[in-house]
């Protein structure tokens, strides 16, 4: 079977740990385009995952020009948006990194150009493939929790500030441990409750922890200077049907209450919580129970006899989708909303009040 051939934007870290290695691994797809503003990168990656005569670029108006099924846009927050739609216009499928944009408006954008391009565009949030995302997924969606009224979604980290790249540079990344890792616990618990119309929502952002000059950082210490984006925020969110969530998301916060990606849910008929592996809770014959599902037996929801890692099942279903074999399980429409969410949030943040939507 003819493989997919595909453009990779940015040479980075996301890339290289994430995307490339996945693509490689399916076998269904050939890299023959890599763009990066620094063309070493772009040459060091091409020689580590390209086919033999694959093309190097530094300008991805020039990537999108090539004879490709798909675009990976793998650059800082700033210029998804950008990138992404020239891709779609020139007749691509993308796969775009998380967040999908920095604010709802390009978001939009780039709905706007995947409907009327009549193309695929999903964002790269690899946490509902996880084997516990699965699961509840599927608990949520068989009604065994009932109506979900109440969530938190949590992306805790004691002390883990990325200190490489561009994360702490505010107009790259728009943001910090929000917009980027409290984006894939927002979008995990979205995707659980089946809830995207959102009323308002009231946030706090804090500076207090990145001035610190001996940090006991996870990463290394943090020049406070280019330390720019929050170092927590927090967010409550109401839904138009009267659901209410939680987003907690920190890279530096003296807690013990570390969670990443994490959804816990509480619904009419039963709760769950992914804090310590999957818990399900609720009443049975007047006595209450929790269930604790086996989740190292049998095969995930969407492939049978692969590999269980989230980031495999990621690019089989992207790609898979491509070829007309499945559906894509990540809708742009869908993250469309958790961009608006954390727009709202860092903007109740800066104005000091409630935001109605």
């Amino acid at each position: 079977m003819e493989k997919l051939r595909i453009g990779v934007v940015g040479c980075g870290g996301i890339a290289n740990n994430k995307h490339l290695p996945s693509i490689e691994e399916t076998q269904l797809a050939d890299v023959v385009a890599f763009c990066d503003i620094l063309p070493e990168r772009a040459k060091e990656t091409a020689e580590k995952f390209g086919v033999a005569g694959a093309k190097e670029f530094t300008d991805y108006r020039d990537l999108v020009k090539e004879d490709l099924d798909a675009v990976y846009v793998c650059t800082p927050n700033r210029s998804h948006c950008e990138i992404s739609v020239a891709a779609l216009e020139a007749g691509h499928h993308v796969m775009c990194e998380k967040p999908m944009a920095m604010n709802y408006a390009e978001a939009q954008k780039m709905c706007a150009a995947a409907k009327k391009s009549g193309k695929l565009l999903t964002i790269g949030y690899q946490s509902r493939y996880r084997a516990d995302s699965i699961y509840l997924k599927r608990e949520c969606e068989a009604g065994v929790l009932g109506d979900i009224y109440y969530a938190r979604a949590k992306a805790i980290r004691r002390r883990a500030v990325p200190t490489w790249g561009v994360f702490l540079n505010e107009f790259e990344q728009g943001g910090g441990p929000l917009i980027d890792i409290g984006t894939h616990a927002l979008d995990l618990t979205l995707w659980m409750m089946n809830n995207y119309k959102v009323k308002s929502v009231v946030g706090t952002i804090y500076h207090k922890l990145n001035s610190e000059t001996e940090p006991a950082n996870a990463f290394g210490p943090w020049n406070p200077k280019e330390f720019t984006v929050e170092d927590s925020a927090f967010g409550f969110i109401i839904m138009e049907d009267g659901a209410t969530i939680n987003l907690e998301a920190s890279w530096a916060l003296n807690t013990l209450d570390v969670h990443e990606s994490k959804a816990v849910l509480c619904g009419t008929k039963a709760g769950a919580d992914m804090n310590d592996g999957l818990t399900i809770n609720g009443t049975k014959n007047n006595k209450q129970y929790i269930l604790r599902p086996d989740l190292s037996a049998g095969a995930v929801a969407f492939f049978t006899g692969v590999s269980d890692k989230p980031e495999i099942i990621e690019q089989r279903t992207f790609l898979g989708a491509i070829k007309g074999e499945n559906d894509l399980i990540v809708l742009p429409e869908q993250a469309a909303v958790v961009t608006q969410i954390l727009e709202k949030i860092y903007q109740s943040a800066k104005e000091g009040r409630q935001v109605v939507v």
